[in-house]
């Protein structure tokens, strides 16, 4: 999945931004770019696939629905560019349909 986004923002990335962070952590500008692709990458995920990778991490350390959702929820608020405010019965749709 990732790989399909980090193709689509070839060139679209702002080069101050890559400057910075390459003059900031002493990468090159090469792997400046890599590594700001891959960040847009993560945080350009799909709300509903964002839900449903955190609802089965979450579940694998035995972490109850309730408490997922409620996490999830809070997660969500946090994300760099948030999404709408979802129900957990929202969650709950995106998980099971």
């Amino acid at each position: 999945m990732f790989g399909l986004w980090m193709r689509h923002l070839r060139g679209v990335i702002d080069a101050d931004l890559l400057d910075h962070v390459a003059a900031s952590t002493g990468l090159t500008p090469g792997e400046a770019q890599r590594v700001v692709e891959d960040v847009i990458a993560w945080y350009r995920e799909p709300v509903g696939d964002y839900v449903r990778r955190r609802h089965a991490e979450l579940q694998v350390h035995g972490v109850r629905n309730q408490q997922a959702f409620e996490r999830i929820a809070g997660e969500l608020g946090e994300r760099v560019v948030a999404p709408p405010h979802l129900s957990q019965r929202q969650l709950r749709r995106i998980v099971y349909g």
